[in-house]
């Protein structure tokens, strides 16, 4: 008889909570000790992408990030795998609008490696 260990499978609920929550703990619960984020956008270019090493320092981030006064909005999300790809849609009371899409490998589950790419208004809405 052959067993088979299961792996630990990705959480997209969890996912679409944290960020509709704007629950940084619940986000940070997703990625494993090790994990590596890359953010591209347009002071972090491709060729100097800011990278976030480690579940503390991506708590920082999360932190900062859904600690502000914005609406977050999960619009899709893909799980194959050992990978996940969402986008996410942000909104400031200001109107300014700001999308990612995030692409990520998965170990158990957890976010081991993930890239991010977003876009701000670059100008402010009309209100």
């Amino acid at each position: 008889m052959t067993t088979t260990a299961a792996t630990a499978a990705f959480d997209a609920r969890a996912l679409r909570e944290g960020i509709e929550h704007a629950d940084a703990d619940a986000l940070l619960a997703l990625y494993a000790e090790d994990a590596e984020l890359r953010v591209v956008d347009r002071k972090t270019q491709p060729s100097h992408p800011l990278v976030v090493r480690g579940r503390e320092e991506i708590g920082t981030m999360l932190g900062e990030a859904y600690g502000r006064e914005t609406t977050h909005r999960l619009e899709r999300v893909v799980v194959q795998d050992d990978h996940v790809a969402f986008l996410e849609s942000c909104r400031y009371p200001d109107g300014v609008r700001v999308l990612s899409a995030s692409v990520a490998d998965l170990r158990d589950g957890r976010i081991v490696d993930q890239t991010s790419v977003q876009a701000w208004d670059e100008t402010r809405p009309e209100q």
